[in-house]
């Protein structure tokens, strides 16, 4: 390690150019991760949410409101359809309205209409489950959230470009400034490494300490990066709070297992942290061995 550190203060501009780079775009990098992880487990919290709500006239027989509900089944686009009757939707209006005798006084189960509330596999099928129940007789309105699901689509799509775009950029700045550093600080050592190979060492010997300085950098900058990460997200932990307000967590799901991104907790934590580091990794090994594979 002493030897290691020694080299990287040999070469302090060198070294203070490579580990700047890996900072920023380790902190852009987490930042966008954690961006998306909330905009995903929020799209994913709406998904959830009965969606396409279907009010039918007064007077619809129950067999008319069940021969639409078997015939959105029949299309494989919902998860779960729910059929709230008249006396069902009189017992939620007076849930509603119990604080307000005289609005339960003017109000019967007759006059309440029966409902379907109908959850879709995708929100991309809201449109399609709307238009085909709009049509059908008895119904009298459908109701979806179509501005907040197109918004949250659009958004989570725009976000995903342009983080690929940066992703992308970082990457490859990075793996270029430290490439070319490394590379400084090999060709100053050329006549030692041309010694070492006479005296039979292997390139992976004398790969080994470019290596290493470069992962160092990796950790370095992935330590900054994330308490820096870190500190903000509790900073705004209050904001996010009042933001959040009525959605009890957030979570999504990778390969089938569930990750909660809000309320913060240890696991998404650590999570990002591991996000991070890996990407460090990458980023030093590609660019030690590209430099290095140059003179061995």
């Amino acid at each position: 390690m002493n030897t290691i550190l020694t080299s990287l203060r040999r070469t302090p501009y060198q070294t203070f150019a490579a580990l700047s780079v890996l900072f920023f775009t380790l902190l852009l990098s987490g930042g966008i991760f954690v961006t998306l992880t909330f905009l995903q487990g929020l799209l994913h919290y709406v998904e959830t949410r009965p969606r396409v709500i279907v009010y039918f006239q007064v007077k619809t027989l129950e067999e008319d409101i069940f021969a639409i509900r078997d015939k959105v089944e029949a299309t494989n686009k919902a998860t779960e359809i729910t059929y709230i009757s008249q006396d069902e939707a009189y017992k939620i209006y007076k849930e509603f309205t119990e604080n307000d005798p005289l609005l339960l006084e003017m109000t019967s189960p007759d006059i309440l209409p029966a409902s379907l509330e109908i959850d879709a596999v995708k929100p991309e099928y809201l449109p399609e489950i709307a238009e085909l129940v709009s049509g059908m007789p008895g119904v009298d309105e459908v109701q979806y959230q179509k501005d907040i699901i197109n918004n949250l689509l659009n958004l989570t799509s725009t976000i995903r470009k342009t983080a690929s775009f940066f992703f992308a950029y970082l990457m490859f700045m990075s793996i270029i400034v430290l490439t070319t550093t490394l590379s400084f600080k090999i060709a100053l050592k050329r006549d030692e490494i041309q010694v070492l190979k006479l005296l039979g060492a292997t390139n992976n010997y004398i790969r080994a300490p470019f290596v290493n300085e470069s992962v160092t950098l990796g950790i370095i900058a992935a330590v900054a990066a994330n308490a820096i990460l870190i500190g903000t997200m509790l900073t705004l932990n209050a904001v996010l709070t009042s933001f959040f307000a009525g959605i009890p967590e957030l979570t999504i799901f990778i390969n089938s297992i569930a990750l909660q991104v809000w309320p913060f907790n240890l696991a998404f934590i650590l999570f990002t942290l591991g996000v991070t580091a890996i990407f460090s990794l990458f980023i030093t090994l590609i660019s030690s061995y590209a430099a290095t594979n140059r003179y061995l």
